[in-house]
């Protein structure tokens, strides 16, 4: 059995993650989504939302509305429809997924048919899922608000009887999101949107989790059985059931004290390249585990969005540094105008001050400000170093 050092695992995880080697620019967005096979939704932003985070990690400074075009096409009204590069589904939580991967979420649609309901149950699901899908044929693709409208009016959770019948539609796969407007869901008839050499349940459950372990594998690198099925949140008697035939390579990390899988593309060569040296988002594929993130490099990650501010260690936001092929520290950052300012900033020492400088520096010109301000850093030498490194950068 082959056995890697710590160093060759996390060098495996970031080349693997595309944060390692000369980035694919050619294939741009769409590639670093079918690479990943994964990004996440979330409703936070803050320098930008999260899934345009991560192709900036990885790409540099992509221009934003290029980021959303690659993830959602949508057709001229006068075309046929366009052929979408990706749709919405459950994966590691609400993720933008590669269109090819329809396919292999037919368990976890079936699943859901089974149990019937998610969060809510329609008074007449059959009469409400009709006039939904009838709706969508006549006028389709449209969002819940042309559809009626999502809520009740009491809280968000209270949803109308249009918004459940919709999301269960899109739970089963009757229904499909090929694209976000202004960040509301926009929905179609799954018949309509996915391609039709694509669109089957035809994959048993086995095929289809068997295709989600070597994806997930591929993305990581190296991975345990935990990590595994933390990627596409499957249970770990799912991982066991098919790992052996996923075409994934047992082996030993040093330190790690637990079985663990390796993509063979990624034994057969050496990882090696320019490391990235950037902001994370807090929902980066990279560090979406806490565990595998401390077991790799030795940090303690954890958003704090929804701790109480007085509880907050390092911030609302806190995204981590990679530099080195290391997360060196991590900083919370808001807009206030055209200045970056850098609310609160965590450093590991005197050699994370510039790759911290030039992380905020790169970050202000993409988002379009000017300045960057920081106003709290736990070390008061490091944090003069680092004034002193951003105000040398804009001389």
């Amino acid at each position: 059995m082959t056995t890697l050092s710590r160093d060759d695992a996390r060098r495996m995880a970031l080349r693997a993650q595309g944060l390692l080697g000369a980035p694919d620019r050619r294939a741009g967005v769409r590639g670093v989504l079918r690479h990943l096979g994964a990004v996440q939704l979330d409703t936070i932003s803050v320098l930008a939302r999260s899934h345009e985070l991560v192709p900036y990690a990885r790409l540099g400074a992509v221009g934003r509305p290029a980021v959303e075009a690659a993830y959602w096409t949508t057709a001229p009204s006068d075309a046929p429809a366009a052929r979408p590069h990706s749709f919405e589904y459950w994966s590691h939580a609400a993720c933008i997924l590669p269109i090819e991967e329809w396919p292999h979420f037919a368990f976890r649609r079936r699943a859901l048919r089974a149990k019937g309901h998610r969060w809510h149950i329609m008074e007449d699901s059959d009469r409400s899922c009709a006039a939904v899908l009838d709706r969508l044929t006549a006028d389709g693709p449209l969002t819940t608000s042309e559809l009626g409208g999502g809520r009740n009016g009491g809280e968000w959770w209270d949803w109308s009887e249009t918004k459940i019948a919709v999301e269960w539609l899109l739970d089963t796969g009757q229904v499909v999101c090929t694209e976000r407007r202004a960040w509301k869901r926009v929905y179609d008839l799954a018949e309509r949107a996915v391609p039709e050499a694509l669109l089957h349940d035809d994959l048993d459950d086995t095929e289809c989790l068997r295709r989600l372990v070597a994806q997930a594998g591929a993305a990581m690198g190296v991975a345990t059985r935990a990590d595994l099925a933390d990627y596409h949140r499957l249970k770990a008697e799912q991982v066991d059931a098919v790992v052996a035939d996923s075409g994934l390579v047992p082996v030993e990390v040093e330190g790690w004290g637990k079985p663990a899988w390796a993509d063979p593309a990624a034994l057969a060569a050496p990882p090696r390249g320019r490391h990235r040296t950037t902001l994370l988002s807090p929902f980066d594929s990279l560090i979406w585990d806490r565990p595998r993130t401390e077991r790799i490099f030795g940090f303690t990650h954890r958003l704090e969005a929804y701790v109480p501010r007085p509880r907050r260690v390092h911030g609302y936001f806190a995204m981590p540094l990679l530099a080195g092929g290391r997360l060196m520290g991590r900083v919370d950052p808001a807009r206030e105008g055209t200045t970056l300012v850098a609310r609160q900033v965590s450093l590991q020492g005197p050699k994370a001050v510039a790759p911290m400088a030039r992380a905020l520096r790169e970050a202000a010109d993409w988002v379009g400000c000017d300045a960057v301000r920081v106003d709290r850093c736990d070390d008061g030498k490091l944090a003069a170093a680092l004034r002193s490194e951003l105000t040398h950068m804009s001389d």
